[in-house]
């Protein structure tokens, strides 16, 4: 299937953002110098502006010419829940490296976010992410034991665990994300080739199914030089003043 034509055109200028040839605080071509260039009209040449706004990469519209304000595509916060997703949108070939999975009785801080008994068995695992060969996240993943169970046979470094357990029946309803900054610990360091202290952003997720019961529960560490968080709120007329 042909790849649609305004993310070729966005695809292209990322690449561009991200080399450098188009650097923070320059203009991006006109609309007009985008549709001769790349044999296209104006539909997709602004489909494709877009998204490199949605990404945070640049700003203007409205009349005002496009200008580079990061190298560094933003997350959108609606897709954080698969990594390999974010990174397919944003332009990015993800990867990833299985360090370790284990059944074994989490830490009681765990087994109380995933509301399970202190000697309760659940699958952990520690799992490294790429972006373009690069590390770019780490992963320490706590599945409760029925769901867990299915990823201890699975090749965990072909995709995503959420593709895979979707694809079994197993019901991903919501999430709820904290994030804040730590330092890079030794395993952090080691694996995302960082110093020991290096400012990481750190995702924390409990993922619940449609009834409200936890079925992971995760840690992930980010490589602040590489990943940011983009979220919008937009006020509806229907929302009532407190």
């Amino acid at each position: 299937m042909a790849t649609p034509l305004h993310r070729s055109i966005a695809d292209e200028l990322r690449r561009r953002i991200r080399r450098g040839d188009l650097g923070v605080g320059e203009s991006v071509p006109s609309e007009a110098q985008l549709c001769e260039e790349f044999s296209a009209s104006r539909g997709p040449v602004r489909q494709a502006l877009a998204t490199l706004r949605d990404e945070g990469l640049i700003g203007g519209g409205q009349g005002k010419r496009a200008t580079v304000l990061d190298a560094v595509p933003a997350q959108p916060f609606e897709s954080f829940l698969s990594f390999t997703r974010r990174a397919e949108l944003t332009g990015h070939v993800p990867g990833q490296r299985l360090q370790e999975i284990a059944l074994r009785r989490p830490e009681p801080e765990i087994a109380a976010a995933l509301e399970t008994d202190p000697d309760d068995l659940a699958v952990q695992l520690v799992r490294l992410r790429l972006l373009d060969g690069r590390p770019a996240m780490l992963e320490r993943m706590t599945y409760v034991e029925p769901v867990g169970r299915r990823l201890l046979g699975a090749d965990l470094d072909a995709g995503s665990i959420y593709a895979l357990l979707t694809a079994e029946g197993v019901d991903l309803h919501s999430a709820r994300h904290t994030f804040d900054a730590v330092p890079a610990d030794a395993l952090d360091a080691r694996l995302l080739e960082v110093p020991e202290g290096f400012p990481l952003l750190r995702e924390r997720r409990l993922t619940t199914d449609s009834q409200g019961a936890p079925i992971e529960w995760s840690d992930d560490r980010y490589r602040s030089d590489i990943a940011t968080v983009t979220v919008r709120n937009t006020r509806s007329s229907r929302t009532a003043m407190l």
